[in-house]
C-alpha cells in the first residue's frame, strides 16, 4: 500500500557518500526528530532531474530552511558514489544525498516505477515529501513524465 500523509516512514536502509566511504543509514534513525524536505528522482544526472529538480532545491534551500525545514534530502535508485558525484557536480552543501541503490526505500513506500524502456530498470517515481519526526506531512507524487508538484517551489507553498 502506497505511503500516505500521516503515515510513519517504513524502515529501510539508505546509503550516504562520506569522505570515509559509503555509510549505511537507517531511515528510522535518520528522519527521527527533525523536519525534512525530501525529493526523489528517477535517476541522478538524468535530464529533468539535473536541469530542474535538483537545481530548484539548491536555489530554494534557504527559503525552505527559513520555513522550518532542518534538512533537505535528495534520493534516487543510484549508488552512493553516483549520488555524491551528482551533488558535487550540481548540488550544494545544503543538500544531503541518500542513495537507494537497491530500491529498498521506494519499494517500502510503494513508489517504484519501471524504467526498463529506457534501460534503467526499477526506479523510484518522481516525488517529494515533507517528513516531520518520521511522519509524512506532505506527499507530492508526479504523474509519469510530469514535473510540477514535486518541485521546491510547490513545497514552499505547502509549508
Amino acid at each position: 500500500m502506497t505511503i500516505s500523509v500521516g503515515d510513519k516512514l517504513p524502515e529501510a536502509t539508505l546509503v550516504k557518500a562520506t569522505a570515509e566511504g559509503p555509510q549505511q543509514i537507517s531511515s528510522g534513525e535518520f528522519f527521527a526528530g527533525k523536519k525534512v524536505a525530501l525529493f526523489s528522482v528517477p535517476g541522478a544526472f538524468t535530464p529533468t532531474c539535473s536541469a530542474k529538480h535538483l537545481p530548484g532545491f539548491v536555489e530554494k534551500a534557504a527559503e525552505l530552511k527559513a520555513k522550518g525545514v532542518d534538512e533537505i534530502v535528495g534520493t534516487a535508485v543510484n549508488d552512493a558514489f553516483v549520488m555524491g558525484a551528482w551533488n558535487n557536480a550540481a548540488g550544494s552543501d545544503d543538500i544531503t544525498m541518500l542513495a537507494d541503490g537497491n530500491a529498498e526505500f521506494v519499494e517500502a513506500l510503494d513508489l517504484t516505477m519501471d524504467g526498463s524502456g529506457f534501460g534503467m530498470g526499477k526506479r523510484g517515481q518522481r516525488f517529494s515529501m515533507v517528513i516531520n519526526d518520521g511522519v509524512v506531512e506532505q506527499l507530492n507524487v508526479e504523474e509519469p513524465g510530469d514535473f510540477r508538484v514535486s518541485s521546491a517551489e510547490h513545497m514552499l507553498g505547502q509549508l
